[in-house]
């Protein structure tokens, strides 16, 4: 199918992140013929990476991923897919692979539930008794999670409820709640929700079970890098989809899902070509997938009303930094997390209110340091370096009035380059108090803010994380797989199996068992491989990711005019 452009499918999916290409690589596999479509130039969604003066590369979203060790979901949805083997995961550091920085308080998150409970206590020890619950309760919801699944229908609930007893107390009910259960400290409850920037809510509106189980799929098994890049997931799901009939096409923006007599017919591009297919999965984000790409008349009233009243989480602004320095000479195999303040709802009260915090949280990686013989990320003696902080997500912060999915041109407006500026030297500022070995040494900065998201992927309000992460809007409260319209399924992060690579990837799993009507699950578990690894590409020493996943678009044929001879 290479440079082909045919017009009829089986499926399509709307999105090329981990949830539209970790859907397309099982169907194709299933053998639908499918195509997945992609806005922008490069295919992978968050996860995609980008490169500078031809000497480092940055990770937009995926710096640091767990549960991808033998028997973990991550190698299991992969392995069902031929590609068992074809990805090594580089462990960080087992003994912090987070660093926690708060005044006066330092705290490294190291691999395991016990050895977590044990550095809590010796830096807590006054709060024995309540860290111990606590920790329990986080555990236990963790664990039920994983071993009985979130129901995804009324056949599976009775099941859930009687074997998920941590759950049904616990799961929905807040962070907060918890902590104030236990009667935790100030400095206690910081730690425990220290690494929070990793699904952007705080402890008064998350709930135990996202927070548990996004802390439980980094402790069991500690915390990956992928060698290579972070491109390498999607270039491998793109593999799998090109190699079994499917097609990735890249600079391919949806306009509409087109709907006939209540079933899915295909899709309308953005140029006009029409596509059919009696399948179609929307990996693009929630809001637009309901509000603008299908037909509201198509829709119960209810479900615009619901979808409008959903609230995106916050997003976050990121700075790249070329360094001509060796990291790995200065710092250790770990992520940082710096808090200005202790009370972890301070800072999210000012975004909430459409204001900066002062101080910034940080959230601060090197791929360098995760993958240090990858020559692509930098140059020998050099270092690549992330740094992120959440920010309010209005047009009105940004000094914008339409945003770029509408077709505004923000880039070179004054106001909002002033406003992106302001964030970035503070955020490199404080970058370097916690490094101070960067200063003097930044050879490449630029910045990414909200508005950048949502050019390149769409998202509303900018956000990588899809709906917030409340207990309103948490597992059941999430839109499932299936739709109203017939033919019509969702992926992604604003589904019930929430952000993150392993969510949108079990959730994508979701989706495409609930399109074939078979429990894929199961079946990895039982050991089935659905694609043929015979089929795949040949990966060796000189293949690239990041060609392999960008330039995918299809060139139209010129149709000759009337008149003329073709």
């Amino acid at each position: 199918m290479a440079g082909s452009s045919s017009s009829e499918w089986d499926a399509i999916v709307v999105g090329s992140g981990f949830g539209g290409l970790t859907s397309a690589a099982y169907l194709t596999s299933a053998g639908l013929r499918t195509l997945v479509l992609e806005q922008w130039d490069v295919a992978g969604g968050c996860s995609h990476v980008f490169r500078r003066r031809r000497k480092f590369e940055f990770d937009v979203g995926l710096h640091y991923i767990g549960d991808c060790g033998p028997g973990g979901t991550v190698s299991k949805i992969l392995g069902g897919l031929g590609l068992a083997g074809r990805i090594e995961f580089l462990e960080m550091d087992p003994d912090g692979f987070d660093t926690l920085l708060f005044p006066g308080l330092e705290f490294r998150v190291p691999r395991g539930w016990d050895r977590y409970l044990e550095r809590l206590l010796a830096t807590f020890p006054a709060e024995q008794a309540g860290l111990r619950r606590c920790v329990d309760v986080m555990r236990r919801v963790a664990l039920e999670i994983e071993t009985v699944g979130m129901p995804t229908d009324e056949a599976r609930l009775a099941d859930f409820l009687t074997r998920a007893p941590s759950v049904i107390e616990w799961g929905l009910r807040t962070l907060g709640e918890l902590f104030d259960a236990c009667e935790l400290s100030l400095g206690t409850r910081a730690v425990l929700a220290g690494e929070s920037g990793d699904h952007a809510a705080p402890p008064s509106r998350v709930g135990v079970a996202l927070h548990a189980s996004l802390m439980h799929h980094y402790l069991k098994e500690g915390a990956f890098y992928p060698h290579g890049g972070g491109q390498v997931l999607a270039a491998h799901l793109i593999d799998v989809v090109k190699s079994h009939g499917g097609q990735v096409r890249t600079r391919a923006r949806v306009e509409e899902i087109l709907i006939d007599a209540g079933a899915v017919a295909g899709v309308r591009l953005r140029g006009g070509e029409t596509i059919t297919a009696p399948l179609v999965v929307s990996n693009a984000d929630i809001k637009r997938t309901y509000l603008e790409l299908i037909d509201r008349t198509q829709l119960a009233p209810e479900t615009i009303e619901r979808t409008e009243a959903y609230r995106m989480a916050l997003p976050l602004f990121s700075v790249y930094l070329g360094l001509d320095v060796d990291l790995r000479e200065h710092m250790p195999n770990t992520n940082y997390w710096s808090h200005g303040e202790l009370d972890p709802e301070t800072a999210y009260d000012a975004l909430y209110a459409g204001e900066l915090p002062a101080p910034l949280s940080l959230f601060i990686s090197s791929a360098t340091l995760k993958d240090p013989d990858n020559r692509q990320i930098a140059p020998a003696g050099h270092s690549s370096l992330e740094v992120m902080t959440l920010v309010p997500p209005g047009y009105d912060f940004w000094q914008i009035d339409r945003g770029p999915a509408a077709g505004e041109r923000y880039s070179r407006q004054e106001a909002y380059r002033a406003v992106k500026e302001q964030i970035a030297q503070a955020a490199v500022r404080a970058a370097i108090e916690i490094i101070p070995a960067i200063e003097g040494h930044i050879v490449w900065q630029e910045a990414a803010s909200p508005i950048t998201q949502e050019r390149y992927t769409l998202s509303s309000g900018g956000s990588c994380y899809g709906l917030e992460h409340a207990t309103d809007q948490s597992g059941p409260m999430r839109p499932g797989p299936q739709t109203e319209i017939e033919g019509l399924f969702l992926a992604g992060a604003s589904t019930m199996s929430g952000h993150g690579i392993i969510g949108v990837m079990r959730g994508a799993l979701i989706t495409a068992a609930a399109i074939l009507q078979r429990d894929l699950a199961a079946e990895l578990d039982a050991g089935r491989v659905f694609a043929d690894p015979s089929l795949l590409s040949e990966t060796g020493p000189g293949w690239d990711p990041l060609r392999a996943s960008r330039g995918l678009a299809v060139k139209r044929e010129r149709r000759p005019a009337v008149g003329t001879v073709a």
